[in-house]
């Protein structure tokens, strides 16, 4: 069994994408209500469909319409062929349920065979599993694509640091997956026990679930000595495996075009931009079963492009979420901003947030970062005050920083959150 992409020319890719893409929007419109009356309304249907250039008459789908179907309204089958669920954290209202059927769950698992082939590995190796299991799509995700590639899985999940170390030491894997802002947290406490990380087994970090720059991805390979990658996916269009890095050019993710077709829309008009410019990531599955998603607006900035000697598109790695962005004084800020101004700094660990206030009239933004340990005093005040004049510079806002100890600030188990909006809400 080969868990290649598959070679297909330009042409060929594009005319299974149209034959999927035709199935999936009649699945839809024949099994999900909420589709149905959706696309009735907007006045188009299945037929409309002859070209991929089509899918642009059909309207957006959004968080917002998979909250309003809770739990089960969009499921597309008959409740006797779901054979798993799952649901977002729900943390900014209800949340998201997706459900897959057996085809779902096999297709799932080999397009994370697939992504952790192109990562690097191999059958036979281990793999570190440290997402987070049950409803959260990763650590299950990544555990049947692991078996299926041939791997042995240590099915970990989050939290426990201290004893992911031990296992890491004990148990030896060649590869490990969790989410990024964590595996600065496993970083810390192989320091903290005074061992060495690059001394470890571990050859491959694939790391997803939130945005990360080429900062983060340099601090993680420089301490352990490992090759880092990017695998994205989001729960309601399967979750990880959407698409994945090649460990050979670490270019971008490449999306699985085969099972997913990408577009990139203004985000403010909706409006599909072309190859190379920035928008929102916007994703229609073409193989799902039980929960197609059409249209569906992922809220991830970033731009497609050519792969590298490969047919299918590869994306810019997410730095950005449309959700994450906050208006400062009239001015856009992401925290990947800042978290880029920070890694720049030697004497600052890669450990931050945002907090932003409104004491007065005006709002106010301070950045709390931790100082590495053993860094020189002069050299911190420096850094601090680089970070300051570059996020002015750069950005066009005025920032405090608020230096911390090292390991003050809560290290992140999962996602981290980096942003604290203490303004008024109006």
């Amino acid at each position: 069994m080969t868990f290649d992409p598959p070679a297909l020319s330009l042409s060929e890719l594009r005319a299974l994408q149209l034959e999927r893409l035709k199935d999936s929007i009649a699945r839809a419109y024949a099994g999900n209500a909420a589709y149905r009356a959706k696309w009735d309304a907007a006045g188009v249907s299945p037929a409309d469909l002859a070209s991929l250039a089509d899918l642009a008459k059909f309207p957006f789908t959004t968080k917002a319409d998979l909250r309003a179907a809770y739990p089960f309204g969009f499921f597309a089958v008959p409740q006797d062929r779901i054979v798993r669920i799952h649901a977002s954290s729900g943390t900014t209202g209800k949340p998201t349920v997706v459900g897959y059927t057996q085809n779902d769950i096999d297709t799932w698992a080999g397009l994370i065979a697939r992504s952790i082939r192109a990562a690097g590995g191999r059958p036979g190796m281990k793999v570190h599993v440290a997402y987070g299991y049950g409803l959260f799509t990763g650590g299950l995700g990544a555990h049947y694509g692991a078996e299926r590639l041939g791997c042995a899985v240590i099915p970990v999940s989050g939290g426990q640091t201290e004893r992911q170390v031990q296992l890491i030491t004990d148990f030896a894997p060649e590869i490990i997956m969790v989410t990024p802002s964590y595996m600065l947290a496993i970083l810390d406490e192989f320091r903290r026990q005074g061992i060495d990380p690059r001394a470890s087994s571990l050859k491959i970090g694939i790391f997803g679930a939130e945005p990360w720059g080429e900062g983060m991805r340099r601090e993680i390979e420089d301490a352990f000595g490992i090759k880092a990658v990017d695998i994205y996916g989001l729960s309601e269009v399967m979750g990880p495996g959407v698409a994945q890095e090649f460990a050979d050019t670490q270019d971008g993710p490449t999306i699985w075009e085969d099972h997913f077709y990408p577009e990139i829309i203004d985000p403010v008009t909706g409006a599909v931009l072309p190859d190379g410019e920035e928008g929102e990531l916007v994703f229609t599955s073409l193989t799902k079963e039980a929960m197609p998603v059409i249209r569906y607006r992922t809220r991830d900035l970033t731009r497609l492009f050519a792969g590298h000697g490969r047919t299918m598109r590869r994306m810019n790695r997410i730095h950005a979420r449309t959700d994450d962005m906050l208006i400062v004084r009239g001015v856009n800020l992401f925290p990947s901003q800042i978290e880029e101004q920070i890694l720049k700094c030697p004497e600052l660990a890669p450990h931050y947030v945002v907090e932003v206030t409104r004491p007065h009239r005006t709002d106010e933004v301070t950045v709390l970062v931790e100082r590495r340990t053993g860094a020189d005093d002069a050299a911190c005040a420096a850094a601090v005050a680089g970070v300051v004049a570059r996020v002015k510079d750069i950005i066009g806002i005025s920032i405090a920083v608020d230096l911390k100890p090292p390991g003050s600030l809560d290290r992140s188990q999962g996602k981290a959150k980096r942003v604290i909006d203490r303004r008024p809400q109006t």
